[in-house]
């Protein structure tokens, strides 16, 4: 009989995560910091167009681009005299699920159908959950999704109650777990007692599948405007988002900057019972968006194929209640109402738009569903139940975990700009303390283009921290 306490599963994790991805990472290991990342993105062996076919089988892409003239001609109110870009919104609503995750799912669950394998098995805090589920629905696969649902006491946010019911909607078995490291754990064991297909948000499958829109998005705007936008704004969580659009940018021939956008919770921590309950954003904020641009490889598999800072140009922080005001906006001004996770990258091109001319495209890359637990005047009002102080004022003032604050007025919408070069420095100090091999020219490349700087850049790095081990060769 298998060993199935804590530790012991924990120890093995990286054989059931070999089996259940169906990729043998060591392929990739160079036995020091670097590994080749494009082969990786390459072992699918499949181009965009093949990705894109693949997609359409699930009913998934092609949603549209359209332009937000309300919003923009606000933008414009508030910006010197010519400038206020036009604000364009690639509606991902549109995909049978309700989210881009939707893109990632088809990928995965392609694959766990292409490899025999009998079901699939994800976890998450619900949108792309019940992304797998509707694939799954489509493709005959059985579908688990793990949830981080309630804190100690039994209670679970509106919205991750929201998102596990759209799951079970399409077919999921959900398997709804309490805040901290159990989750992991459960999941580890559900992999390997069923066997099933882990369909993780950071495999090759999962970020060729985000490739789409970025491909998408680039020809849209080319067609309908004559020009590749001057901005394009994505939330960022995890990185695959942001990871996978820059990708699928590039491929359409678009180098345009890409600006990461995530809601501040600097204060709260992601797996604190007592903090849990106390922020209103379960993705989309900086919980994840700065470890996981900083360390890319603390996901699930052993190499993330989500790796962000590889690619943004810029990125900006908003608080909560710029993030609310900014949803009911949208409803208001444009009649769409979108989930206030997905807006947050429509929060920031608000704010860049009126830093831009008026003849500039700013593209917010993706919305996502509303409705029931999701929407913004249940999330508040879950906050103030929890202790948590609502008021309007000046958004500066909030403070994650104990207020939100909702500006006043669209010209108190002003995102902060997050230190890049901090975060590099961050990334190649967790790099070579963590080298078990001499450091050599080939790790030093592979870690300038993992932080988007140059070899020289690199080498002051690692002369400020003085590594003695490091060796060029």
């Amino acid at each position: 009989m298998r060993d199935n306490s804590y530790q012991a599963v924990m120890a093995r994790k990286n054989e059931i995560m070999k089996a259940a991805v169906g990729l043998d990472y060591s392929r990739f290991e160079s036995g020091g910091i670097a590994f080749d990342y494009e082969a990786l993105m390459a072992s699918p062996g499949l181009d965009i167009h093949q990705v894109l076919a693949i997609q359409a089988g699930y009913g998934v892409g092609n949603t549209p681009l359209m332009e937000l003239r309300h919003i923009t001609a606000l933008a414009r109110k508030y910006a010197k005299p010519g400038y206020g870009a036009r604000i364009l919104l690639k509606d991902e609503a549109a995909n049978p699920s309700g989210s881009f995750k939707a893109r990632r799912a088809a990928l995965s669950v392609h694959a766990a159908k292409q490899m025999g394998f009998g079901g699939v098995i994800t976890a998450t805090s619900g949108n792309y959950g019940a992304a797998v589920a509707s694939c799954c629905a489509k493709a005959g696969l059985k579908c688990i999704v793990v949830q981080e649902c309630f804190d100690s006491k039994g209670l679970g946010q509106p919205e991750i109650v929201e998102k596990a019911r759209k799951c079970e909607a399409f077919g999921a078995e959900v398997v709804q777990l309490t805040v901290g490291p159990e989750l992991f754990y459960a999941f580890l064991l559900l992999l390997e007692e069923t066997g099933y297909f882990n369909a993780s948000l950071y495999t090759p499958y999962a970020i060729l599948g985000v490739e789409t829109l970025g491909y998408e998005l680039a020809g849209q705007c080319l067609d309908q405007y004559g020009a590749f936008p001057d901005r394009v704004v994505v939330t960022n969580a995890g990185g695959g988002n942001l990871t996978g659009t820059a990708r699928g940018m590039r491929k359409a021939g678009c180098n345009s900057p890409l600006v990461a956008a995530s809601v501040n919770l600097k204060g709260l921590h992601m797996a604190s019972d007592r903090d849990f309950n106390r922020k209103s954003f379960t993705t989309g904020h900086t919980g994840f968006g700065m470890p996981f641009s900083t360390w890319p490889d603390r996901s699930d598999v052993p190499r993330s194929a989500a790796r962000p800072l590889r690619y943004m140009s810029r990125y900006v922080t908003l608080s909560q209640g710029e993030v609310f005001y900014t949803t009911e906006m949208l409803a208001v001004l444009e009649g769409m109402e979108r989930g206030p996770a997905g807006n947050t990258s429509l929060a920031a091109a608000f704010c860049l738009a009126r830093e831009l001319p008026e003849n500039a495209l700013i593209v917010v890359q993706e919305t996502e569903y509303t409705g029931a637990g999701k929407h913004q005047g249940a999330q508040l009002a879950f906050a103030r139940e929890n202790g948590v102080r609502i008021a309007a004022g000046d958004p500066r003032d909030e403070v994650p975990g104990e207020s939100i604050i909702l500006p006043k007025h669209p010209a108190q919408l002003n995102c902060q700009d997050a230190d890049l070069h901090h975060m590099r420095r961050s990334l190649i100090q967790k790099a070579i303390e963590g080298a078990k091999a001499p450091i050599r020219e080939s790790d030093i490349q592979f870690l300038a283009c993992e932080t988007n700087s140059d070899a020289s850049f690199v080498r002051g790095i690692i002369r400020q921290f003085g590594r003695v081990r490091h060796e060029t060769r």
